[in-house]
């Protein structure tokens, strides 16, 4: 078996990547805490529905204050600006910890590749869909240092899974197909809900198995079936 191990300064670095978050402003304006998370709950609803709709530059902070409900002269006593709502959504949907990650269903060696992808592609097409939607739709909007944020997180979710896929296969460190194979699979589990206005026809858990079993045979494509 080969040795699957990563240095202790490449963990340190993808464990940094995968914990860190977009930074929201500190607002202190209003002691009552209770209020200021409720009102913000209030916020970042109704904004995330706008820019879902509308698109995050189409998006009005009059908009947000309309459906949210809240008072335009007392908004900023909540958030800072419109941007600081998109990073606290994206901290609560797209940064989200309870969403399991496909190296963690890898690590149980019991499950065939087939449904560890399908379980995979299902989390992330339902519990994580609007927090794929909002990021990918709204990069183009975000402030510098948030797009590399979440390029940082991209590229340790990539690595991970990678190196996952390195200790299933009983292949090579370094081996950069593994690298191209989970770059593919990550794309597939963010731009799939994109799609599914294309497949209204087609039963959701067809399109999932299907997509899953394509995933699965281009792993295994990497070795011999007799190798896994």
């Amino acid at each position: 078996m080969p040795d699957t191990t990563l240095p202790s300064d490449r963990m340190d670095r993808l464990h940094a990547l995968r914990t860190k978050v977009l930074v929201e402003a500190d607002i202190t304006s209003v002691q009552n805490q209770s209020l200021i998370q409720n009102r913000r709950e209030q916020i970042c609803e109704a904004a995330l529905g706008l820019f879902l709709e509308k698109g995050f530059a189409a998006t009005t902070i009059r908009d947000i204050c309309a459906r949210s409900g809240v008072n335009q002269a007392s908004i900023y006593d909540y958030i800072a600006n419109k941007n600081d709502i998109l990073r606290r959504l994206l901290n609560q949907l797209w940064f989200r910890e309870d969403a399991m990650t496909l190296p963690v269903i890898l690590l149980d060696p019991s499950i065939s590749l087939e449904a560890a992808f399908e379980k995979y592609f299902r989390e992330s097409w339902t519990t994580k869909r609007d927090g794929t939607l909002l990021a990918y739709r709204s990069v183009p909007h975000m402030q510098a240092q948030d797009r590399a944020t979440l390029q940082a997180r991209e590229f340790a979710v990539m690595k991970d899974l990678a190196d996952q896929l390195i200790v299933r296969l009983g292949l090579k460190k370094g081996d950069q197909r593994l690298d191209i194979v989970a770059n593919l699979i990550v794309f597939l589990s963010a731009f799939g809900p994109m799609r599914d206005w294309l497949n209204r026809d087609i039963p959701d858990e067809i399109i999932l198995h299907t997509i899953a079993a394509g995933a699965a045979a281009m792993v295994r494509s990497l070795v011999s079936d007799d190798a896994i």
